[in-house]
């Protein structure tokens, strides 16, 4: 599943992510890397998610969460 369809409260690990190479690593340089948790804090009607990595809140856009490839984490 693909970042856009996460739900509000969930966390998530990052599996890859599928963009373009200069954002590819801009994402990486702030901290989104392959099995990095990510907790997703709103998934707004426009698109955006706002979600917190590292203890930092981003707010990314539709095309770019759609890119993101993640799966539901599991604390057992």
């Amino acid at each position: 599943m693909n970042l856009r369809e996460g739900k509000i409260g969930n966390e998530y690990l990052i599996r890859d992510i599928q963009l373009e190479d200069k954002i590819k690593r801009r994402l990486q340089m702030l901290g989104l890397t392959e099995g990095t948790g990510v907790n997703v804090l709103n998934n707004k009607r426009s698109g955006s998610i706002i979600m917190k990595v590292r203890g930092t809140r981003f707010a990314i856009g539709k095309r770019i969460a759609e890119g993101i490839l993640v799966e539901e984490e599991t604390n057992g």
